[in-house]
């Protein structure tokens, strides 16, 4: 069986596509992953690595007051995150992270919360995802498989990849 990876080169290659990434708790694993594939850069835009809030508002557009009122690891900052990235790299999709590998936070978010934003054409869809490995090199792992997961499928469910 394919990898997610080797799915995602399938999809965008064929069709002309593109997709970019915007990681927080992932920290660049999720790009990794992907270019780790041979012809990645003819699909493969790039990153926004935004670890800091003021990079997610900055660069991305995630709105301050929903980082204020919400904080970082909710479902409005991964669509805002996946949503600004496609925009500012000029994308047909992208997909985003943001959450907890490691501790909880001050918003009722348990260690292993990650929230997965996805964007394309067709709009936006965020899914939350737990890992409770209790290691944070573990579950950084299983998020970017998460991701690449999300990804895949909403390509895979979006008629603008398919081939006429």
């Amino acid at each position: 069986m394919k990898s997610a990876e080797e799915r995602l080169k399938d999809l965008l290659s064929k069709n002309g596509l593109s997709v970019a990434t915007a990681e927080s708790c992932t920290g660049g694993l999720l790009s990794h992953r992907i270019t780790s594939v041979s012809g990645s850069s003819t699909y493969y835009l790039g990153s926004v690595v935004s670890y800091a809030n003021s990079v997610k508002t900055g660069v991305l557009g995630v709105d301050a007051k929903v980082l204020e009122i919400e904080g970082p690891v909710c479902s409005k900052v991964a669509g805002m995150m996946a949503e600004g990235v496609r925009k500012v790299i000029g994308t047909t999709y992208s997909v985003s992270t943001t959450g907890l590998a490691e501790g909880s936070d001050e918003f009722g978010n348990p260690e292993g919360t990650v929230w997965i934003g996805v964007s394309g054409p067709h709009g936006t869809s965020t899914h939350r995802f737990y890992s409770d490995s209790g290691e944070r090199k573990k579950n950084i792992e299983r998020f970017a498989d998460a991701a690449l997961d999300a990804l895949v499928s909403y390509i895979e469910k979006d008629s603008t990849c398919i081939s006429e």
